[in-house]
């Protein structure tokens, strides 16, 4: 086998190659002899058939055949003897293949980049440091409160957070328009679910009272006719609504799965997995800063067979997850275009290459123990953590990702060791909210 290797242009190579003829003739001839021996063809008998017979109608489609398998065992000894990297499957051209004479061909493909990891040192990191206050656990019981509330209708002004039930008539220049109207409407305050303006007069409003909302469309409203357009809409208040809350007691706290009732171990449950998601947040904030910071200052060269395979990948996720809001039918979506994913997916290439060099050149393994502590706290968050735990351990592909999570992390983690690296008090409510 002869190899001759060309850079065509940045990570793009063609590799012509050359091969024996007598190493495809005979394998040519030693299939259609197989061909021969089990080959049913009228006026022979079985096993019987001359191999000239089986030349003259299979010898074509069985040099192809044979060709595809040369050029594809070849393809990868050459690229072994040449020491390339390749970024994906090749693209073959044959230039060359009679009987009697060497079989040459061109592979095509891209090679990986090569990535030195620069400006680790220079990466300034913000790290917050949090602690969660009496505050916020009361802020938490509060949300789980309102979380169990019902509605109760109330005699007084209509005030945020509170649900209102309203009739209301929408005009422009003192005419109505389509889709301007309703009739026993349900709105929750301080939502802004309306266009500006609109939820402003009810605040302080009460039942059975009239209010009048001046309005302007914004400039990219759906409706076309209302784009940018001034109105007036008449509104009356026939019911002011306010959360009736549960009181936190014995009651409440069974329906958290306190099964004693006991109020002090429901805030405590809660103050835990209130620290879990914080850790989980903060973690996921400095790896995102970090990842930002490495590919800032590290501009790679990325093969377009892997942006590919990452757009496929994207595209794929989309159409899951449009699937599951039409009610699991993929059939009838719509081919989404590439250019809505490749910036995205030229990220997360560039982001891995990164990330797999600082795994490779600093020879770096998946720590068990960091991987057993992932999946308890993953499973911390179910009802029996021991069962999702073994679940894990006994499911190989989950046990790969999770292990690919820890070399990631551990890789960050290498990153942050090297990195100017500061830690700035915040609040839960500041990290939560921004998070959220």
């Amino acid at each position: 086998m002869q190899v001759s290797v060309e850079t065509t242009q940045g990570l793009e190579r063609r590799l012509t190659i050359t091969v024996p003829a007598e190493s495809v003739d005979s394998a040519v001839k030693s299939r259609l002899q197989q061909l021969a021996k089990t080959q049913r063809i009228n006026g022979f008998r079985p096993g019987k058939v001359p191999v000239s017979v089986i030349q003259k109608r299979f010898g074509q489609a069985v040099r192809q055949e044979i060709a595809g398998e040369v050029m594809q065992r070849n393809f990868f000894e050459a690229v072994v003897q040449e020491k390339l990297n390749p970024a994906g499957m090749p693209a073959f051209e044959v230039t060359k293949d009679k009987h009697g004479e060497d079989l040459e061909y061109v592979a095509s493909f891209e090679v990986y980049p090569e990535v030195e990891v620069k400006g680790v040192e220079e990466i300034e990191i913000e790290k917050p440091v949090v602690e969660i206050e009496d505050k916020d656990l009361d802020n938490m019981m509060e949300t789980l409160q309102k979380q169990h509330a019902n509605w109760k209708e109330v005699k007084r002004k209509a005030k945020k957070d509170d649900r209102v039930v309203i009739d209301f008539v929408g005009t422009i220049d003192g005419e109505e328009f389509d889709g301007g109207k309703a009739e026993n409407f349900t709105l929750e305050l301080g939502k802004d679910r309306m266009i500006p303006g609109f939820e402003k007069p009810l605040v302080g409003a009460k039942a059975g009272e009239e209010v009048v909302a001046d309005v302007t469309f914004p400039e990219d409203y759906h409706a076309e006719a209302l784009k940018g357009k001034d109105a007036q809409f008449k509104i009356t208040v026939s019911k002011v609504e306010g959360l009736d809350l549960p009181k936190i007691d014995e009651e409440f706290a069974k329906l958290f799965g306190i099964e004693d009732g006991n109020v002090d171990a429901l805030k405590a449950e809660v103050r835990k997995n209130m620290q879990r998601e914080l850790e989980q947040t903060l973690k996921a904030r400095v790896k995102e800063d970090v990842i930002a910071k490495l590919v800032e200052k590290n501009e790679i060269d990325l093969p377009k067979a892997l942006i590919e395979q990452e757009v496929n990948a994207l595209r794929e996720q989309a159409k899951q997850r449009f699937a599951q809001q039409a009610g699991g039918n993929v059939d009838n979506l719509p081919e989404l275009p590439a250019d809505l994913f490749e910036e995205n997916a030229r990220r997360r290439v560039s982001i891995g290459l990164i990330l797999g060099e600082i795994i490779k050149v600093n020879e770096l393994k998946a720590d068990e123990e960091k991987v057993n502590a992932m999946i308890e706290s993953a499973a911390s968050a179910y009802e029996d953590p021991q069962e999702v735990i073994e679940y894990y351990k006994a499911n190989n592909e989950l046990m790969q990702q999770m292990q690919n999570v820890a070399l990631e992390d551990q890789a960050i983690e290498f990153v942050l060791d090297k990195a100017k690296v500061t830690d700035v008090k915040k609040d839960f409510d500041e990290i939560m909210n921004k998070q959220a």
